[in-house]
């Protein structure tokens, strides 16, 4: 009876050791691709963040654009530009 737990014992302990080597092989074959999918996945986060910002920044960064005048006044006359200043 003891001799068929030991076994039991024996089985278990070897069928854990072969899923920790089968898991850490899987690992190893598969980790070049787990990284370049990573990579890709990272850039079109970044790409989609960057475009998804892009237009409020360029919005909020841009200038109110005056109106222009419908009419303007008089020209100066020359000489009279004001003290120390002489339009050609």
């Amino acid at each position: 009876m003891m001799q068929k737990v030991i076994n039991v014992v024996a089985l278990l302990s070897g069928l854990t050791s072969l899923a920790v080597i089968s898991g850490g092989v899987y690992v190893y074959i598969n980790i070049d691709k787990w990284k370049a999918e990573a990579k890709e996945n990272l850039a079109n986060a970044a790409v989609e963040a960057i475009s998804g910002a892009l237009p409020g920044l360029i919005d909020a960064a841009m200038p109110e654009i005056p109106e222009l005048p419908t009419s303007t006044g008089n020209a100066i006359p020359l000489g009279e530009a004001g003290p120390g200043v002489r339009l050609p």
